[in-house]
């Protein structure tokens, strides 16, 4: 397995700590930023050592019945469209996931990490590039129109630390104050005060992008994994000790700020724990079915993808979703295997995701958008490995994507003074893309200077 990096470790330590209420966020170095969401009033993780696996953060304190109303008319409207944000955690190798097979200095540059000339599926954008073999199941999306690719894609001062460079994708802005994500401002703009399925965080802890400043966002780590757990509780005791639990939301505060957040906090989780019931399993049978096969793994990627297609649907008011990939792709050295692993896993549960969407006739309303937080270096280290680099590789799935390529590969014969990829599109004119064609916002509202970067057709 690849060895990752120690800014990679701490990077991962520090969100940790910051995502989880009740914790105290370890000293961080001059320079580095707070992470999204850090600081941001929540009802989060309410009697945590019960083993609740969900947290509500954001959001007023609401009425049960105006919380169970909202959801309810959420539901009832018009359908609306769906973005789905999978990160590829550590730094993803660009010039692996397309490599430049036609590009005379890529085996200069990798004479031991360079894929042989007949591997993947040739890129039929651009003949110089061929698909790494893990993701021939991108490959058969994007034959089929659904995948428009990033070759080249980054931002201006590429900065190679995971902590930053993760901050900036996530805030949308290369700005190290700001503390709400980037889906968590459009939240904010357009959400609703009583839905917190709106903003959905397929994890446990929140994904610094949904972070918001007002509006709830949920975060589980599956439709059917909700719940308490308390030692040798079961049955009609547990059933009551989950309602006893619900009812300490109403509870008088008596003024209480704290108690007022904590009362708060019991209304959300029991109104959801009530909305999520249906996918509880029973009877050792799982709470929800799928129309395909997803791929059998202990990882928790494909079940929690095969859990949102089912959540929507069952009609659920989900809106925007966050979720993290497979894979450790910090790849410092012996970078072949967990390379290829992840991207197989990955690309073939987002092939599953997409069947079943188009299985239940949902699939013109999901677009999925996959990133990393830069790419690694051109040039190979002495660990057959690659250090953090600047441009990376990123995707957008789905039947309404516009699936050609946005920007260009940039080639390997201008490099940049680090010997790294150029970025031949900006991510926050893709962020602005997808805010305006696919979501309906003012891009100029939510990502700063908006206006200044170029917006790429990314919806057909």
């Amino acid at each position: 397995m690849a060895r990752c990096c120690s800014d990679f470790s701490r990077t991962d330590l520090l969100r940790r700590a910051a995502a989880e209420a009740g914790r105290g966020l370890p000293a961080i170095e001059a320079g580095m930023p707070l992470p999204a969401g850090t600081g941001l009033d929540r009802r989060s993780f309410l009697a945590r050592g019960a083993g609740l696996a969900l947290a509500v953060y954001g959001g007023a304190a609401l009425l049960p019945r105006a919380f169970e109303e909202g959801i309810a008319a959420a539901a009832a409207a018009a359908p609306q469209k769906v973005l789905v944000s999978v990160f590829l955690d550590g730094g993803a190798d660009s010039l692996s996931m397309l490599f430049p097979n036609g590009d005379p200095l890529y085996r200069r540059l990798r004479p031991r990490l360079a894929l042989p000339a007949s591997a993947g599926l040739p890129f039929a954008e651009d003949d110089r590039l061929r698909w790494h073999p893990s993701l021939a199941a991108l490959a058969q999306l994007h034959a089929e129109g659904k995948v428009a690719v990033m070759p080249g894609v980054g931002y201006t001062g590429p900065d190679q630390s995971h902590f930053t460079s993760r901050h900036f994708w996530e805030v949308g802005a290369t700005s190290e104050q700001i503390r709400t994500g980037w889906l968590g401002r459009y939240l904010d703009r357009t959400g609703s005060p009583d839905n917190p399925l709106q903003g959905l965080s397929l994890d446990w802890r929140l994904q610094p992008s949904l972070a918001t400043a007002k509006m709830p966002v949920a975060s589980i780590d599956g439709p059917d994994q909700y719940g308490f757990w308390a030692r040798n509780v079961w049955g009609d005791v547990e059933k009551r000790m989950l309602d006893a639990i619900g009812s300490l939301g109403s509870l008088p505060t008596g003024g209480d700020a704290a108690l007022k957040q904590a009362t708060s906090a019991a209304r959300q989780s029991a109104r959801l724990r009530e909305q999520l019931l249906p996918f509880t399993p029973k009877n050792d049978q799982p709470g929800y079915t799928s129309p395909v096969a997803y791929p059998k793994t202990d990882d928790e990627f494909p079940r929690r993808l095969a859990g949102l297609a089912a959540m929507l649907g069952a009609g659920l008011p989900v809106r925007v979703v966050a979720l993290s990939a497979p894979g450790m792709y910090d790849t410092h050295d012996d970078q072949p295997q967990e390379l290829a692993d992840g991207l197989k896993l990955t690309a073939e549960s987002l092939l599953a995701f997409q069947r079943d969407l188009e299985s239940r006739q949902l699939s013109d309303r999901v677009l999925v958008h996959v990133w990393s937080e830069f790419g690694r270096r051109a040039k190979e280290n002495g660990s057959n490995g690659t250090d953090h680099g600047a441009a990376g590789a990123g995707f957008l799935v789905g039947s309404r994507v516009n699936g050609t390529m946005i920007g260009e590969f940039p080639g390997l014969a201008k490099l940049d003074d680090h010997g790294n990829l150029r970025a031949t599109s900006d991510f926050r004119g893709i962020y602005s893309a997808v805010l305006e064609q696919w979501l309906g916002a003012d891009a100029e509202a939510i990502i700063p200077g908006a206006r200044s970067f170029a917006r790429p057709k990314v919806i057909r």
